[in-house]
């Protein structure tokens, strides 16, 4: 495995090519950011642990019939994945309506929501990642009605798997975000990272929180300690490897 040109280098991961033409090598970096990347910081071995924990959720995942870019993690922050042309679409499922659904509607804050609701953002954050919805995606050239209907089944599949696979270890599942992308055959597979980044998780019995809204709120002390906590849950003793 030999990181070979940067193909991209964006807030927290840098994506090189790599020996295989249709693999890549995505570096998992310390950087932690808010506010599409105005406040910074960098917090020590912030991206071994995403990159573990992600490496996990999508092996768990991948057993469970969804299809996704992983294919190995030789090192805590390293992951070999399979080239994807990525989607520019952030696709939200929220469980529980919290953050900028309860700023921006009328629902109370902690609403149980069910059926989830599935949201689309337009990826860009020179645009402040703009919601879209069918006809935006279709007349932005985005995506056809086909993909978009693949996109959500796949989430609502996905949400299905990891609120299991979260509650198993006292975590709720709060809200998330993946990304898609199309391989060279045209399918379209789970890319990028499923981690604490992307993810609200709160503890089941206190409800404290487990992921970057802590740093989106100040409390860059507790970052870390909350990041350790989820990968102490979700790796067993024998996967540990920091």
């Amino acid at each position: 495995m030999n990181k070979k040109e940067l193909i991209n280098s964006g807030k927290v991961k840098s994506v090189f090519t790599s020996d295989n033409p249709d693999e890549v090598i995505i570096e998992f970096r310390d950087d932690m950011t808010a506010g599409d990347g105005e406040r910074k910081e960098v917090m020590d071995n912030k991206g071994s642990y995403n990159a573990i924990i992600s490496s996990k959720i999508f092996k768990v995942l991948e057993e469970n019939g969804i299809a996704t870019q992983f294919i190995d993690l030789p090192e805590p922050n390293v992951m070999v994945a399979k080239k994807l042309e990525m989607i520019p679409i952030e696709v939200i499922v929220r469980n529980i309506a919290t953050g900028s659904l309860v700023r921006k509607y009328p629902i109370a804050d902690g609403t149980r929501l069910d059926p989830p609701v599935v949201q689309m953002d337009f990826k860009a954050d020179e645009y402040h990642d703009p919601m879209l919805n069918d006809s935006l995606i279709k007349a932005l050239g985005i995506a056809t009605q086909e993909e978009i209907d693949i996109l959500t089944e796949k989430a609502l599949k996905i949400n299905e798997i990891l609120t299991k696979f979260f509650a198993d270890v006292g975590i709720i599942l709060v809200d998330y975000k993946v990304e898609f992308g199309k391989d060279k055959e045209g399918n379209i597979l789970l890319g990028d990272e499923i981690s604490p980044d992307g993810c609200r998780l709160w503890d089941s019995e206190t409800l404290e929180m487990l992921d970057k809204e802590l740093f989106r709120k100040g409390k860059d002390d507790e970052v870390m300690a909350a990041y350790i906590e989820v990968y102490n849950r979700v790796i067993p003793d024998d996967e540990k490897v920091i």
